[in-house]
C-alpha cells in the first residue's frame, strides 16, 4: 500500500513540476518530459505491469488536463512503460547507462509518435522542422534532467524495496 501511495505521489509531483517550475525554466518553449522519466524508470525498475500502470496514469493525467482527446497520451505512455519493463532483467541500479539510453529512446519514440499522430493526420507535416525544433531539444533537456531525477527515483525505489524486504522477513 505504501508503494502505491509513494508512486502516485511521485507521478503527481513530477506532473506539477513539469507544468509549473519547468515551464519557467523552458528554453525556446522546450521543457523536459518528466512523465517519460517517471514512466521509463518505473518500467525498468519494477517491470512491465508497474511500468504500464504508471504510464497509463501519467498519460491519462496529461490527457485530462491538456487535451480534448482522452486516451491518446495514456496509450502512448502505457506502451512506453511496457517497453521499458522488458528491460527489467538486465537492469542494474548502479549503472546509469541503460536508464539514460532507455529514457532517451522513450522520449525519441514519444516525440515521433506525437508528430505522426497529431500532425500527419492533420496534413501539417514538416518532419525535419519538428525534429530539429521540438524532438531533439526536448530529448537533450530530458536527458540532462534525467541525471538528477533518476537518482531521486532510484533512491526512493531502493528505500521502498528494503522496507518491503524487512516486512516480508517478519512474516517468514
Amino acid at each position: 500500500m505504501k508503494r502505491k501511495i509513494v508512486t502516485v505521489g511521485i507521478i503527481i509531483v513530477c506532473f506539477l513540476l513539469e507544468c509549473t517550475v519547468f515551464q519557467q525554466l523552458s528554453f525556446a518553449s522546450i521543457t523536459p518530459n518528466l512523465m517519460i522519466i517517471v514512466t521509463s524508470s518505473f518500467g525498468f525498475m519494477r517491470g512491465r505491469k508497474e511500468g504500464m500502470l504508471v504510464g497509463f496514469i501519467s498519460g491519462l493525467l496529461i490527457d485530462i488536463m491538456f487535451h480534448d482527446l482522452i486516451g491518446f497520451y495514456a496509450l502512448i505512455y502505457t506502451v512506453i512503460g511496457f517497453a521499458n519493463g522488458l528491460f527489467r532483467k538486465i537492469f542494474y541500479d548502479d549503472d546509469i547507462k541503460l536508464p539514460l539510453i532507455l529514457i532517451a529512446s522513450s522520449d525519441f519514440l514519444y516525440g515521433h509518435l506525437v508528430c505522426i499522430c497529431m500532425f500527419v493526420m492533420r496534413s501539417k507535416f514538416n518532419y525535419f522542422y519538428y525534429l530539429r525544433s521540438i524532438i531533439l531539444p526536448e530529448l537533450i533537456y530530458t536527458i540532462l534532467v534525467t541525471l538528477v531525477f533518476y537518482e531521486i527515483i532510484l533512491h526512493i525505489n531502493k528505500k521502498l524495496e528494503s522496507e518491503e524486504k524487512r516486512s516480508a522477513s517478519k512474516f517468514v
